[in-house]
């Protein structure tokens, strides 16, 4: 019986013009050979899999070959060629850094390079991932490294550049080796498929070339796996069976349903995907992928950005036609943030479960809505929108202009004046900054100044009826909003607020609308409801265009089971003094002894 070669020996490049997806390192290396330039010590680095080592072995052949071809590409038949094919050359020399990383093997090497070359001009040393050298190791070579004999070649291979120590990169010329693209391995595949007579169509070549994420050598491999499998007559199911690949009709599925706002079609085909043993996860990363190529299906000329087989970019670009760019970054939010929650998620099938059922939400809005929602009044949208009006430490200055400022949707037009004035009563949509609490200027309002206001306010007040509607609420917007208003709060430098609305998490009840705002004690409550909770509920509102939110201001209560008696923290001098002669008896005899003011 024959022996057999896996494909990644037999078809190993040997040639410069042979090498996939690394043309400008080949050309480079071929100059330097035809115009007597060699250096000393080169340093190739790349991922795995993509000729790093296949390159250092087809350069040493060249420099060595004694009858190379006009463009130096080695002849492979000359003495040279031969020795180092059949593995008997005593000129090329290879060394595995990961098993040969002490100070004692390195100074064996340094022996070996005083040694000429018996055929040949140079003595070649091709050392396989470097970075697993010592320390001791690295600073022993050093030397060599940098001025070794004339005939001494060293290349340097590695998978982590990182690792090299700096004195090491700057005695080496450093080429960086590229991932291999799809296309490149698929052409590479179909040239060793007709080769080795196996029929296999484009769309499990793609598979193939998907799975190997890059490397050459790790495409082989599947690609004999595959064979293995299949034979030499290879179908796409088998090859998505052993390759144990989510098929792309699960993902078309998953977006169709979400289009009809099926989301139980869509939970009932993610329990047959988890029922075949694919990893959840996996499939969450692959309708994110998914996604993305139906974003990217939407320009015409966005070809290049698809890693998709032909035959599957029309389907594409037809369910891209039915997906409206809103829909499909809302989607892509909730996969992306789904799988970055993953792993920490305590039930992981019902979060990828909930992402589903959000996706067939994102796309209700794209149909026609049952009945059109009633408008507000302005009336009503005003009295909801303004605040309790509080009094002016002074009167405005008047204005003496008569024109008209621009007229409101709300109401009939009021002179410059009047605007002024209710700009002076419209709640703020951020805190004043410090030093502004009044905000009155010194020495007083100029004409640019009210007319500035008096458009903001326009601004502000533009549509009100629709900016407060009765919106649907929901968790993640609610969370995004307390969010934003609690950083308003820090920008504006009042950063007590912020670090107690972020202290807890707010309670909230979506029906109502109601948020509770839990603070640490009595005296942060009593601030809070007198100075700001009318201005965060009206902040709020805006924010989530909802009339009917509210914030109830409550003291975070302890959690514990015995006890109902909220647990209010020590905040004032006095109160601190209190519950440290609670907690210590002791101190309340220290207390008397001393005639201490704590009651």
């Amino acid at each position: 019986m024959e022996q057999f070669i896996v494909s990644a020996r037999k078809y190993r490049p040997d040639t410069f013009e042979s090498l996939i997806g690394q043309e400008n390192i080949a050309r480079t290396l071929k100059n330097s050979i035809l115009r007597g330039q060699l250096a000393h010590a080169y340093l190739f680095c790349g991922p795995r899999g993509v000729g790093k080592t296949t390159t250092a072995r087809i350069f040493a052949k060249s420099i060595n070959c004694l009858n190379p071809g006009p463009d130096m590409e080695p002849c492979g038949k000359c003495e040279s060629c031969l020795s180092f094919s059949e593995g008997r050359s005593y000129c090329i020399h290879e060394l595995d850094a990961a098993s040969n990383n002490s100070v004692d093997d390195i100074r064996n090497l340094t022996d070996m390079v005083r040694i000429p070359p018996q055929v040949g001009k140079y003595s070649v040393y091709i050392i396989d991932e470097v970075h697993m050298l010592s320390s001791a190791a690295f600073n022993a070579f050093l030397k060599t490294l940098e001025e070794p004999p004339a005939h001494a070649i060293f290349i340097l291979a590695t998978t982590e550049k990182h690792k090299i120590l700096p004195t090491i990169l700057s005695r080496c010329q450093t080429f960086d080796f590229n991932r291999i693209s799809v296309p490149d391995i698929v052409r590479n595949l179909e040239g060793i498929a007709s080769k080795e007579g196996v029929s296999i169509d484009s769309a499990s070549l793609h598979v193939i070339a998907v799975k190997a994420d890059g490397a050459m050598r790790d495409a082989l491999t599947i690609f004999d796996q595959i064979v293995a499998f299949c034979g030499k007559d290879v179908k796409y199911d088998d090859v998505i069976r052993d390759l144990n690949v989510l098929d792309y009709e699960y993902y078309f599925k998953i977006i169709d349903n979400s289009l009809a706002g099926d989301y139980m079609s869509s939970l009932l085909l993610f329990d047959e995907i988890l029922s075949k043993g694919f990893n959840a996860l996996y499939f969450v990363s692959g309708l994110s992928s998914h996604l993305r190529d139906l974003l990217v299906c939407r320009s015409s000329g966005s070809s290049a950005l698809l890693s998709l087989p032909p035959t599957l970019i029309d389907r594409y670009r037809e369910q891209a036609s039915r997906c409206s760019v809103p829909f499909i970054f809302s989607s892509l939010n909730i996969t992306m943030g789904c799988e970055a929650a993953y792993r920490q998620s305590g039930n992981q099938r019902l979060l990828i479960e909930f992402a589903l059922m959000r996706l067939a939400e994102k796309a209700l809005p794209q149909q026609p809505d049952a009945a059109p929602v009633p408008p507000v009044s302005a009336h009503s949208a005003a009295e909801k929108a303004t605040p309790a009006q509080t009094a002016s430490p002074a009167p405005a200055p008047a204005v003496t202009q008569t024109e008209p400022a621009p007229s409101s949707p709300n109401g009939p037009s009021v002179t410059a004046r009047t605007t002024v004035e209710d700009s002076a009563q419209t709640p703020p949509q951020q805190p004043r900054a410090a030093g502004t609490a009044s905000g009155i200027k010194v020495p007083g309002l100029s004409l640019k100044d009210m007319m500035s206001r008096a458009r903001e306010n326009e601004t502000s007040g533009k549509d009100s009826a629709e900016i407060l509607s009765d919106e649907p609420l929901t968790f993640e917007g609610i969370m995004n909003a307390w969010q934003s208003l609690a950083e308003s709060w820090k920008a504006a430098g009042r950063g007590s607020m912020y670090t107690a609305m972020t202290l807890h998490s707010p309670g909230i009840d979506i029906d109502s609308g109601t948020l509770t705002f839990y603070v640490s004690n009595a005296a942060q409550q009593d601030f809070i409801r007198e100075k700001n909770l009318s201005k965060m509920e009206a902040t709020m509102r805006r924010t989530l265009r909802n009339r009917t939110v509210k914030i109830d201001v409550q003291i975070y209560e302890s959690g514990d089971s015995g006890s109902s008696k909220k647990a209010s923290a020590p905040y004032m001098p006095t109160d601190k003094a209190k519950f440290l002669v609670s907690k210590k008896p002791e101190l309340g005899e220290l207390v008397k002894d001393l005639d201490l003011d704590v009651k």
